[in-house]
């Protein structure tokens, strides 16, 4: 299991330097590739457009606090492609919680696709 690690203050509100907080992209499961578990939905959600957290229940020996922290920094970071992000912060959640319910702050992720598919189709 990936360890999680303290983010101090500094490295929350810059979080430049953080590809040691991630798992390699090749040490991570496809399956966090592909976008299509649980943990990616929650990542896509809390990325594109925040989320409430209801019911958060970390595993055993994990400080929930740290937890969260680490993956916020992961997610505002600019320096991984997208991609290796996703996949990883959605890997770390499957690794460190066992439950994680949550609603989205705004739009769901459903209505977002689809106001971007509308703008799409105005502009052709």
């Amino acid at each position: 299991m990936f360890k999680v690690i303290e983010i101090d203050d500094v490295t929350m509100a810059f979080p430049a330097d953080i590809m040691h907080l991630m798992p390699k992209y090749c040490d991570i499961p496809d399956e966090f590739k592909n976008g299509y578990t649980e943990w990616n939905k929650i990542f896509a959600n809390w990325f594109y457009c925040g989320i409430k957290m209801i019911k958060v229940v970390p595993k055993e020996g994990i400080d929930k606090a740290k937890a969260i922290r680490h993956i916020t920094a992961i997610m505002g970071s600019y320096e991984p492609k997208h991609e290796h992000k996703e996949a990883a912060v959605s890997y770390l959640l499957s690794q460190w919680f066992d439950e994680f319910e949550w609603e989205s702050k705004n739009r769901s992720l459903d209505e977002l696709k689809e106001v971007a598919k509308q703008y799409a189709n105005r502009n052709h």
